[in-house]
């Protein structure tokens, strides 16, 4: 008998909609092909435009959805014109989810897929293939609403405690020990650890208790950059990274980089991660400028989807998902444009990842 896993949609704002449910689309091929599970959704609104409605950025109800749901798929969410009264933006769920429950690992796979452009020279597809680990229940997004602000001034501070530390990084090895392949450049497995700990405390106590882990992985390299040399080397040597392991804001603002190098966000997913609960999504925002006009690239979604599979323990269907979006693009079936947008939107993809994974499980 097929195995059931309850799946929570957060469709979002924007594209949103538009990518989860080509996702969707994709995924029953998937389950079809595998014969081996099955997923049933349960869908309820989030995001910018619940905020709009109600007030708030998640309800009640979705919120119990997800501490149910054995995973949540969730789309972009967030629109520009959508503020909170202080003028930050509203409808964002990090904030909620991750901090609240607790979703302290935040993985985020950069990966170059074959005739895909990219701003560097002379890389092959495969040639860029890292994992950007965020610690997502500390560091300086953990100030994120009770920062202090006069006429004059305003502070946020940054927090990390042994327990964040030490579990973020433990998590960062045993990653290291399970991706399929060391980094491109020398097929090391490795870890990278970036920080600034030569200017601020909280960075040398991360560092101290990275080095006090990695003396546990022997069989793994363990070494450390300063964030601003990570941002040049990310550019310059790509190749040497394998997984790099990093404070909230830094990751943040890294996965972007590293999004650039492979064609830009659409490209990447994200995955959260906690003890019990984890949610998956694009780590792009919801382009509200496109939405409704047949543009959308739902890759960095279909791929989320794929690393939902792998953490339901469904290593095959996820294999199959991630090497059919491989081979959609190496075939040139990727109706992408110049500006990086997919001619005939997310419906069009689907359509043709769905015959590309046919022949990829013929393949296998």
């Amino acid at each position: 008998m097929a195995k059931s896993y309850w799946i929570t949609i957060l469709p979002g704002d924007g594209i949103g909609p538009e990518i989860v449910d080509a996702t969707l689309d994709v995924l029953e091929t998937v389950q079809e092909l595998s014969g081996q599970f099955a997923l049933i959704y349960e869908f309820h609104q989030a995001g910018a435009g619940c905020y709009r409605e109600t007030g708030q950025p998640i309800s009640t109800e979705a919120l119990d959805a997800f501490q149910r749901a054995n995973a949540t798929l969730k789309g972009p969410v967030g629109l520009p014109d959508v503020r909170k009264p202080d003028g930050t933006e509203a409808g964002l769920l990090g904030g909620v989810l991750r901090v609240d429950f607790d979703l302290y690992a935040n993985v985020r796979p950069i990966r170059l897929f074959p005739n895909v452009r990219t701003p560097l020279a002379a890389n092959d597809p495969d040639s860029i293939d890292y994992i950007i680990l965020r610690e997502s229940s500390e560091g300086l997004y953990l100030s994120r609403g009770v920062g202090l602000k006069t006429r004059d001034a305003a502070t946020d501070s940054m927090m990390m405690t042994r327990r964040g530390c030490e579990r973020i990084a433990r998590y960062a090895f045993r990653l290291a020990t399970e991706k399929r392949r060391g980094a491109p450049a020398d097929d090391r497995r490795r870890v990278t650890l970036v920080d600034k700990s030569n200017v601020l405390r909280s960075f040398a106590f991360f560092r101290d208790i990275f080095l006090q882990v990695a003396a546990d992985f022997p069989e793994i390299e363990a070494e450390c950059l300063y964030v601003d040399a990570a941002a040049a080397a990310l550019v310059n040597r790509p190749g040497h990274f394998q997984i790099i392991v990093t404070e909230n804001m830094f990751g943040d603002i890294l996965s972007d980089l590293g999004g650039a190098t492979i064609g830009g966000l659409g490209m990447c997913p994200a995955a959260n991660i906690g003890d019990r609960l984890a949610y998956f999504e694009p780590i792009h925002g919801s382009a509200p400028d496109i939405a409704g006009r047949h543009l959308a690239n739902p890759t960095s979604q279909i791929l989320a989807a794929a690393l939902m599979l792998q953490h339901l323990r469904e290593p095959e269907a996820a294999g199959l998902l991630e090497k059919a979006v491989w081979n959609l693009y190496a075939q040139n079936r990727m109706p992408l444009m110049p500006t990086g947008a997919v001619e005939g939107g997310a419906a069009i993809v689907a359509k043709e990842l769905k015959a590309v994974l046919k022949s990829t499980a013929e393949q296998a």
